[in-house]
């Protein structure tokens, strides 16, 4: 009798878990069928109404600037946005994901404080749920400085859901005229994580700005403010750009919940634009069979596909097999994927053809353009272009590209894993 009343309560067990996961599913649109994009007549990159084009589709924003620097490497990313924030003289604004408790948190945490007890305004808008690792004690600290900090997103019981829709926006912005947009948080996980076998500092990418693109991303950024409860300064000299002209920029904000996605439609549109060449870093590229379809297609038409992602050496396991269990058509179409050998590959990279990149913190996966709040950026810059290049070049160098029979005999607890995990790919 006890035996039966066990088995009864286990499966009562099993059978509220499903039902959990299946509701935790459902409500946030895991079953939601998206629009199968169709688009034709796309313009190429060198006819004049093409950033039009792509600014209507997405939905984005359109304006100048001029591109005044990039860089991939981690130690040289951390150290020009320390410098920046230190040269800072009227206003800091920084949103970011994630931040985890160690040498980079408080050297940055250092230089907001000298800066605010200088008398600039320092306002630090952070996603609850990347810097849950992060103490109190931290935000006091900042906060007793005069760091004015806002968290997005908190949990609230009132409305649960509303802690899985996240800001990964990475965005710095100085004295309403200079602005850095990336992938990289403020963590030593950066630097290299010893758990997941790195032996080299992660692979990303952060650009520098100025000119009238800076008033745009300050607008954007005060959006998220003022919907964190914060005050928002609408100063003269944050919105009064000291540059213009420059490169024509496209700014896509990806602004969640909402089954659309702006920036999958920039990356679309921009895969259906290739003549020559799409190369892709994402570190969880997880395209859906719309956007493998585009891909085979600009394959097959004879363009250049080479998709630059995560190996071994990565921060999320799981996603590294869904992400695997996805090369199948890819590789039988002969498409290069390159897996990162040294250490973790976080940068978001696309470059279509010599010179149209686009580049931000939105992976090619349905969380990011399906449910954060996410920032890209895209311009035809040449000397831009070269690069990126450059970047791939070297990436590639220092990757493993997939062999399509060593593919097929991967473990199958590897395939297993990355089957279970693509059920819940909208939540990893």
């Amino acid at each position: 009798m006890q035996l039966n009343a066990l088995i009864w309560w286990i499966s009562g067990l099993l059978l509220a878990l499903l039902i959990l996961l299946l509701v935790s599913l459902y409500l946030p649109g895991a079953f939601y069928k998206k629009a199968q994009y169709k688009i034709e007549d796309v313009p190429g990159l060198e006819e004049p109404h093409f950033p039009l084009a792509m600014m209507g589709v997405s939905a984005s924003l359109i304006t100048n600037g001029y591109l005044t620097d990039s860089w991939f490497e981690i130690d040289t990313i951390y150290a020009v946005r320390l410098e920046a924030i230190r040269s800072a003289r009227q206003t800091i604004h920084f949103e970011t994901f994630y931040m985890t408790p160690g040498r980079r948190a408080n050297d940055f945490a250092a230089a907001l404080q000298e800066r605010a007890q200088a008398g600039v305004e320092v306002q630090l808008l952070v996603d609850s749920f990347g810097v849950h690792s992060i103490s109190k004690a931290y935000w006091k600290q900042l906060q007793a400085a005069g760091v004015q900090v806002r968290f997005f997103h908190p949990f609230s019981w009132r409305s649960p859901l509303t802690y899985n829709t996240r800001t990964h926006r990475k965005l710095l912005l100085i004295d309403g005229d200079t602005a850095f947009v990336g992938g990289m948080g403020v963590s030593d996980d950066w630097d290299g994580i010893k758990k997941i076998g790195d032996t080299a500092p992660w692979l990303d990418f952060e650009v520098r700005l100025t000119g009238a693109i800076v008033v745009i991303l300050e607008g954007i950024f005060m959006q998220h403010w003022l919907y964190s409860g914060g005050v928002a300064r609408l100063k003269p000299e944050t919105f009064y750009p000291a540059l213009t002209g420059g490169s024509t920029i496209l700014v896509t904000p990806r602004n969640a919940p909402s089954p659309r996605s702006s920036v999958y439609a920039l990356f679309y549109t921009s895969v259906l634009a290739a003549k020559q060449r799409i190369w892709i870093a994402s570190p969880y590229f997880l395209p859906d069979a719309n956007a493998r379809k585009a891909l085979l297609n600009a394959k097959t038409s004879g363009v250049d596909v080479r998709i630059l992602t995560v190996g071994s050496h990565n921060d999320k396991q799981m996603v590294y097999y869904a992400v695997r269990e996805r090369y199948r058509d890819l590789l039988k179409a002969d498409i290069e994927i390159y897996e990162y050998h040294p250490s973790m590959m976080h940068a978001k990279v696309l470059l279509i053809d010599d010179r149209w990149v686009s580049t931000g913190s939105t992976n090619f996966d349905p969380r990011s353009l399906f449910h954060n709040d996410e920032l890209h950026l895209s311009l035809a810059e040449p000397n831009f272009g070269e690069f990126v290049e450059g970047f791939f070049w070297r990436a590639f160098s220092k990757s493993r590209r997939i062999d399509w029979a060593k593919w097929q005999t991967r473990p199958l607890w590897h395939r297993v894993l990355g089957r279970l995990a693509l059920l819940i790919r909208w939540q990893l």
